[in-house]
């Protein structure tokens, strides 16, 4: 299979996945918020830190290493899988201990027992990392959607009746719990591999070398990420961090299907040319506008019609989230190309490289965020909104340095998307404030509207990429008829 074709099949079946895996849990979402109340999603919001933190350092790179490097074998593979079983159980006993620390740190005595029971995702999660990695590796996104998918359900269905029974917020870790060991056993079922009886201490160490770097930069953006639900729910109530935790993951529903697709996808496949900068660049160019044609008019379609999606969806009790919502959108636009920018480093090896933007952009980010949250939360959120302009020029920086595609030229061929969206937002905000709309009406004429008004003037500006769009499904659709 071509380099083009390997690619557009791999992101098509890793987006398929992400999407109808955010679909399933937008869906849990609205439901679970329709029943509990902004408070159960708070509790939980302040465990994200924790969780998401020792889950980075039990996956201790060693997923991102696997797929890094060429010559695998089954010594690695099953090296791994001992090791990082080992620090899974190492890492539930610590945080099992830490528990009541972490409820005298918010003053809420039941996130002790929360975080206990939480903590065995770890333990679950670490039985197929090293599956996931080889199914990865193979560009076997058709397998892990299979496996993906009937998990999120399943953990949904979970979490649901579990609401509708009065667990309150223990229904919000039935479905994780469900979910997690679903998908564990799903992974097996579509891997068909299983650790031998085989441990070389120097060959984890050989991995380490690259993945340690990874997985400390996974703990830094992990921490930055999830400090902003750490600040808020240490000075502000537990309602507040509810708004703004469900306010991210309403925002994160397409962004982080694009964003996990592009990242799933080309690291594998571009580290089999990691030394051909200019297919590199052909390639990098390609999925850069084809990510902003999607992306963009999303984004700015979210922001205007944030309010009436709030009240239909969620119900009035979540508009105190919208603001948070809109702004988070704004950063929500460049996230996924910055993904991308970050893997032309771990393409190229440079593991050292990567922690060290890590280190420059959190420091930058967390220090605004202290700053900020003195005057409110969302001051805080209006920062991470401008911050991640600055954050794209810098992970921007060294793909121009490495395949000579700096933030300049990527601008330059994706501005036209930024200015077709803007004015097909505007129309769209100019009319439906106009005509005094009920709720639905405003979204369903939006929608017309706005998807319109995009693709007449995507037509006359940049025919290309809608050309290129529709070569990619044909490609797509065609490849898998033969399989």
């Amino acid at each position: 299979m071509s380099l083009t074709n390997k690619t557009l099949g791999g992101f098509i079946w890793a987006f398929l996945e992400r999407f109808g895996t955010q679909v399933l849990q937008i869906v849990v979402f609205i439901i679970l918020a329709r029943i509990l109340s902004p408070d159960a999603f708070g509790l939980m919001g302040m465990l994200a830190v924790f969780i998401a933190v020792s889950q980075s350092i039990t996956d201790s790179g060693f997923g991102q290493a696997l797929i890094q490097k060429k010559d695998t074998d089954e010594i690695d593979y099953s090296s791994v899988f001992y090791m990082n079983m080992g620090v899974s159980i190492g890492m539930y006993l610590i945080l099992f201990v830490s528990a009541p620390y972490i409820s005298a740190f918010y003053n809420e005595p039941e996130l002790t027992n929360l975080v206990r029971v939480l903590g065995l995702r770890f333990i679950l999660s670490a039985f197929s990392l090293v599956q996931i990695a080889r199914l990865t590796k193979g560009v076997e996104f058709k397998k892990l959607m299979l496996a993906k998918v009937p998990s999120t359900l399943l953990g949904g269905i979970a979490g649901i009746v579990g609401a509708y029974t009065g667990l309150g917020v223990w229904s919000l870790v039935l479905l994780q719990l469900v979910d997690t060991a679903a998908y564990s056993i799903q992974v097996w079922i579509q891997s068909q591999w299983y650790p031998q009886k085989v441990f070389q201490w120097n060959r984890v160490k050989q991995l380490f070398d690259f993945g340690g770097k990874m997985m400390l930069e996974s703990v830094l953006s992990t921490i930055y990420k999830n400090i902003s639900e750490l600040v808020i729910g240490r000075y502000f109530s537990t309602a507040q961090v509810g708004f703004y935790t469900q306010a991210n993951k309403f925002k994160q529903l397409p962004v982080k299907n694009i964003s996990s697709a592009l990242d799933r996808v080309t690291f594998p496949v571009l580290s089999d040319i990691q030394n051909d900068d200019k297919r590199l660049k052909i390639a990098y160019k390609k999925i850069v506008r084809q990510v902003f044609f999607i992306i963009t008019p999303i984004m700015i379609g979210a922001i205007v019609l944030a309010e009436p999606l709030f009240r239909v969806v969620l119900t009035e009790k979540w508009l105190p989230a919208v603001p948070y919502f809109q702004w988070l959108c704004v950063s929500g636009i460049l996230y996924p190309v910055q993904a991308y920018n970050l893997n032309i480093l771990k393409v190229k090896g440079r593991s050292d490289l990567f922690l060290y933007l890590g280190f420059v952009k959190k420091a930058i980010g967390i220090t605004g965020i202290f700053i900020f949250i003195q005057y409110s939360v969302l001051a805080l959120v209006m920062f991470r909104a401008v911050n991640s302009f600055l954050a794209y020029y810098i992970n921007s920086y060294y793909s121009g340095k490495f395949i000579n595609y700096g933030m300049f030229e990527q601008i330059k061929d994706i501005w036209r998307f930024w200015a077709i969206s803007a004015l097909a937002g505007g129309t769209v905000w100019y009319i439906t404030h106009l005509l005094s709309l009920n709720d639905y009406l405003e979204i369903t004429i939006g929608l017309v509207v706005g998807f319109t008004i995009y693709m007449v003037m995507t037509y006359l500006f940049e025919r290309p990429i809608i050309k290129y769009s529709l070569d990619t499904i044909s490609k797509f659709k065609a490849s898998n008829k033969k399989v």
